[in-house]
């Protein structure tokens, strides 16, 4: 087998453009084009793709290449939906895909339509060349994950639950990244584990009236005090198993300190967003609703918080801390989605199989010297529910991102450099083919 990785990267580039401008807001769910278009590139290659038809026209394209024994697949999952995105916020296109000085634009750039391509063109280089394999390779792309995943991979796995019959999982969820603490150096984190979504509303009940006279039970003004003290709430920071491997392995490197405490990078201000996101609960208020009428005193006001907490976090002493935080009878706390309060606590996927090995003896071979780490994820990703069924599934972007595309997640201008992509295509293929192709 002699692949041109040339021709492979810029045919992937291609199609990687081409799906960018397909528009899959979520909301309102406009996914099915972006199916249509996966399955198509599938097709040509003469994959039979399975469309398969949620709700309302939301469709998830699912396809398998067979193995030449009973191992268990290896499924290659992602989600086609991306978040809204306001052309006057951006400064080219969300939906344009374009390529401006060697940065690739677009929304879903690197949440997630460039790991979709990765695992389309593993599909597809199996195919066109004929290559035999051990197991049976899956790929699954699904609707509805950045609303909760309630109509995209929550109900395949409650519906179509013959699609999971997997030995590992691949999606999104960590990356690699260019620094750590301000220092220089590859690390590949792979996330095992992840944050539980907890979104929260509180509400808060007052008593309407002319907005002419002066009053002490306006509930915009209870409200705001109560945002006040969750915003300028300072949480303790939860160190987890993931974290001190990171740490110890940097640290029997003699790239940190020994004695390396991640307090310090707090006190010394060095405590990035992404890293403190990683070692606490996080609160961000996102939505605040009162009032029609300059002239009128609202009978209520909500307000609502895009929360993450740690895996370890009871739902139920979580709410009593912010309770506790917010010290006022009035306020009323609620989950924001129905069914948090009853998922299953967050599973850790074991490591040390034949998946985990392949990612860390693939991302050596592209960097001698990088570190890959076991993490948690910050976001929510579809792998929660692959996890309940007792598959190891990673959350593993093969790319290695700067701060400034870290940031693009749900942002303007979120972009995808073309080095990036060119390194997402090989490195994907490598961990793949470790996995599913005879030896």
């Amino acid at each position: 087998m002699n692949i041109d990785w040339s021709d492979v990267r810029h045919e992937a580039e291609g199609a990687f453009v081409r799906y960018l401008q397909i528009d899959s807001s979520n909301p309102p769910g406009r996914e099915t084009p972006a199916a249509q278009f996966l399955g198509e590139l599938l097709e040509k290659e003469g994959i039979t793709p399975e469309y398969i038809e949620i709700k309302d026209g939301r469709k998830a394209v699912f396809a398998r290449l067979k193995g030449s024994t009973h191992s268990r697949s290896l499924m290659l999952a992602s989600h086609t939906d991306v978040v809204p995105a306001r052309r006057e916020d951006w400064a080219v296109d969300p939906f344009g895909g374009e390529i401006i000085e060697g940065k690739i634009y677009g929304r879903g750039a690197v949440d997630m339509k460039s790991v979709t391509i990765f695992h389309l063109f593993c599909m597809i280089l199996i195919k066109r060349f004929d290559i035999p394999l051990s197991r049976d390779l899956v790929f699954l792309s699904v609707p509805d994950e950045e609303t909760g995943s309630r109509f995209g991979m929550k109900w395949l796995v409650d519906n179509r639950p013959e699609l999971f019959d997997c030995e590992f999982s691949l999606n999104e969820g960590a990356s690699g990244l260019e620094s750590f603490t301000s220092i220089p150096l590859d690390i590949f984190q792979v996330a095992v584990s992840e944050k539980r979504m907890a979104p929260f509303k509180l509400t808060v009940k007052g008593t309407p009236g002319h907005g002419s006279k002066p009053t002490v039970d306006n509930p915009i003004v209870h409200l705001v005090e109560a945002c006040e003290k969750l915003v300028n709430w300072k949480r303790d920071l939860d160190i987890s198993e993931q974290n001190t491997l990171l740490v110890r392995t940097l640290a029997d490197k003699s790239l940190i300190s020994k004695d390396f405490d991640f307090k310090n990078l707090r006190q010394d201000g060095l405590m990035s967003p992404d890293m403190e996101a990683g070692l606490t609960n996080t609160i961000n208020l996102t939505i605040f609703n009162s009032g029609f009428k300059f002239n009128v005193i609202p009978g209520s006001a909500e307000a609502l918080f895009d929360c993450r907490l740690l895996p370890e976090t009871d739902l139920g002493d979580w709410q009593a801390q912010v309770e506790s935080q917010i010290n006022d009878d009035r306020i009323v706390f609620s989950y924001a989605l129905e069914e948090v309060p009853n998922e299953p606590d967050p599973m850790i996927s074991e490591w040390g199989n034949e998946l985990s090995a392949a990612i860390e003896n693939s991302v050596k071979e592209f960097f001698e010297d990088a570190v890959v780490s076991q993490t948690t994820s910050t976001v929510g990703t579809d792998n929660r529910f692959l996890r309940t069924l007792g598959i190891p599934s990673y959350g593993f972007i093969p790319c290695l991102f700067s701060q400034e595309e870290l940031d693009g997640f749900h942002a303007n201008d979120e972009f995808l450099t073309q080095d990036n992509f060119k390194l997402g295509v090989e490195l994907m293929w490598s961990v793949v083919a470790k996995v599913v192709c005879s030896k």
